[in-house]
């Protein structure tokens, strides 16, 4: 049995003073307000729900900074594609494991709870596969116990290297599979997550241009219930060659062909139109942006003004994990919409209302149906929900006289994650004055598995 009491705590039914809640098993079990703390007691000052991170290729935070030079001629997302093939040639198991467990302990630490790991890397170095199919799952799965951090596992199916079956290219060997491979290694990452509490296994197409009609139909038939993650017209070049290929966008295509619902979730949708904005709203799927990635990557800036005014829902990702840090997501998001927009505030919920507390709303419903599938799924500090609880430092100056919703404020856009004091997942408090309880721990290993990638 777990109490926590907070002096103010963001509850679903808004901001309380004076919240006590108690949990058993990391299962809120009871949530209280207007109370004093009683004996025994853990008190805090600040209290929100941790946020769900619904997309994350977690190896990719040891490509951090190593990405920033210029290449020969235009520089692109295709061209960083490369440099990241190039470090997936030497990854092994063990270094996968390191770098996936320090990434995941840096996500507690900047304010998320749950991950959704977009797993794509399935074979040994050479492209055969592990004696177990689900060897590398079981490495991403080893990582989020090490960290603690909650984990919805999904994995990819990568068959082509373009539209329509083209060949795959020499560099993508270690994501492939045909569908009854595939099936073993969705089965293999269901035995690894069985042990972690609260850990699911969806699935992911990578995208339109890594599966055929056939194909994407036949995987979605193997997890019936499951959420199921596609990246989808991320790119310019994405979009034409589709229409190359088909005549018609890459979301344009998926809402005819294979209608999405609520339980999937569209990452990027970078390049939609305003029909397809309001095909996704419609459908009930959710948009899984990435803002600090899309900038870095120069994907272009999601429609998300046009997109939240048509009903849409959508949660946030750290996708390449080049800097982990919740509040600075949903403020790279925001201040997208500024720069084209030339306004401010233009995602807030209308006169008046906090633009953080707007976004950190749509973030937590929306990340947690991309990452559990249930829209009425019990999230936040509410009974029956997980324990996930991030705390925030009172005393910092971004958040002094400040209350209510200014605290979203203030920690979106004058802080990012030195706000952010203790982190509790399923209970467990993981994060401490800012720094994961194994933190010391976890950069070795990190650093030992990047001396054998680079030597």
């Amino acid at each position: 049995m777990a109490s926590l009491w907070f002096e103010t705590a963001l509850l679903p039914s808004g901001w309380a003073q004076g919240v006590r809640v108690s949990a058993r098993a990391g299962r809120i079990e009871a949530v209280s307000a207007g109370t004093g703390p009683q004996p025994g007691d853990e008190r805090h000052a600040i209290g929100l729900p941790g946020l769900p991170n619904l997309h994350s290729h977690a190896f990719q935070r040891g490509l951090a900074g190593l990405t920033e030079r210029r290449a020969d001629g235009a520089d692109s997302f295709w061209s960083w594609r490369e440099l990241m093939y190039r470090f997936v040639e030497r990854l092994g198991p063990e270094e996968l494991e390191a770098i996936s467990a320090l990434c995941f302990a840096e996500m507690l630490e900047g304010g998320f709870t749950h991950v959704g790991e977009f797993h794509y890397l399935h074979h040994d170095t050479g492209g055969s596969p592990f004696a177990d199919p689900g060897e590398l799952a079981g490495r991403i799965a080893a990582a989020a116990a090490r960290s603690g951090i909650g984990l919805t596992l999904l994995p990819v199916f990568y068959a082509h290297g373009g539209f329509g079956g083209a060949p795959p290219a020499p560099r993508q060997r270690r994501f492939l599979s045909d569908v009854p491979g595939f099936a073993r290694i969705l089965e293999s990452c269901r035995r690894a997550v069985q042990p972690l509490p609260g850990a699911s296994v969806g699935l992911a197409p990578h995208s339109l241009r890594a599966v055929t009609p056939q194909e994407l139909a036949a995987v979605v038939q193997l997890a019936p219930g499951a959420v199921v993650h596609i990246h989808i017209a991320e790119q310019v070049r994405e979009v034409e060659e589709c229409q190359a290929w088909s005549g018609q966008r890459p979301i344009e295509w998926l809402l005819a062909a294979q209608p999405p619902d609520a339980r999937w979730c569209l990452v990027h949708a970078t390049q939609a139109t305003a029909a397809e904005l309001a095909g996704i709203a419609a459908c009930g799927a959710v948009a899984g942006l990435c803002p600090i990635t899309e900038a870095s990557l120069g994907d272009g800036i999601f429609a998300a003004t046009e997109f939240r005014n048509r009903g849409g829902r959508f949660g946030i990702g750290s996708d390449s994990n080049i800097l982990l840090d919740a509040a600075q997501e949903l403020r790279t998001l925001e201040y997208s919409q500024r720069l084209v927009q030339r306004a401010r505030n233009v995602l807030a919920g209308g006169a008046a209302s906090s633009t953080g507390r707007t976004l950190f709303d749509a973030a937590l419903a929306g990340g947690w149906q991309a990452l559990e599938g249930e829209p009425g799924s019990p999230m936040g500090l509410t009974q029956g929900a997980s324990l996930d609880v991030v705390t925030l430092r009172a005393t910092h100056p971004a958040l002094l006289e400040r209350s209510g919703d200014e605290i979203l404020d203030s920690w979106i856009f004058a802080g990012g994650r030195e706000l952010i004091d203790c982190v509790f997942r399923a209970g467990q408090r993981l994060v401490t004055d800012g720094r994961h309880r194994d933190r010391d721990a976890l950069i070795g290993g990190y650093a030992r598995a990047l001396h054998r990638l680079r030597r």
